[in-house]
Formats: structure tokens, sequence, C-alpha cells
């Protein structure tokens, strides 16, 4: 039995990925309105938000932390697989400069039909 996506996963979690290390406000918000259906979500295990406000102030926060202020990127791992209305990826935060990941983490994405990020379930592994 096949299994089908709505959308190509690579593409997908390269976006997605995207949001979290653009440095411009406007862009990165634009995108989050993008990828992210109007009431979506993101649920990691410190903290839960929901609508593209919420999810605007949480991308910039996490960028500021770590992407300005602490100088690294985050990268997927490139095992980006889906079914369904689901994708599952590694990703890990890098130092921009180069060297070992610092953090890594598998996040999952539940889609709407139309392929927009209904909700983003992540796990932090290491």
């Amino acid at each position: 039995m096949e299994t089908k996506s709505v959308v190509d996963p690579t593409e997908l979690t390269n976006r997605y990925l995207a949001v979290w290390n653009e440095r411009d406000e406007v862009r990165r918000n634009t995108a989050i309105h993008v990828l992210w259906a109007e009431r979506g979500g993101h649920v990691a295990p410190s903290i839960e938000v929901y609508g593209h406000e919420a999810i605007e102030a949480r991308v910039a926060r996490t960028h500021q932390r770590w992407v300005v202020e602490e100088g690294y990127r985050f990268a997927s791992r490139g095992n980006a697989t889906a079914h369904h209305n689901v994708v599952k990826f590694t990703w890990e935060m890098v130092p921009a400069a180069g060297g070992k990941a610092e953090s890594v983490g598998v996040d999952l994405l539940l889609l709407d039909d139309d392929g927009r990020l209904r909700c983003v379930y992540q796990f932090i592994e290491e």
C-alpha cells in the first residue's frame, strides 16, 4: 500500500527551518503566515503556543537567543519523511561557523489538507 503526503517533506522542512534562521523580522513573520494554518501551534517540552502572533513571538525569542546572541543556526539532518499529513525529521542546532551540534531534536509536523502546519510537536533528543 502506497502512503501519500500532501507535501514534499524535504522542501517543507527546509522552509520550516529557514523561519528559525531568518534575520529579517518581516520576512520571518510572512513565512510563518504562509507555513502555519491560522490557528496552528508549536508544542515543545517547555512551551505550547497557538496562532500566528504567538508563533511569531516564540520564533523571535528562539532566534534572538540562539541565532543572534549565541551564533547558531538550525539545520536538517536530511532525513525528512512523510506519510499522510505528517512529516518527521531530525534537526540540529550547530555553530554558524561550523562545528559539532549543540542540540538535536525531532519534530513532527502535522499538516492540514492544504499542506499548512496544523501543529508542530518538538522533541529534544540531545
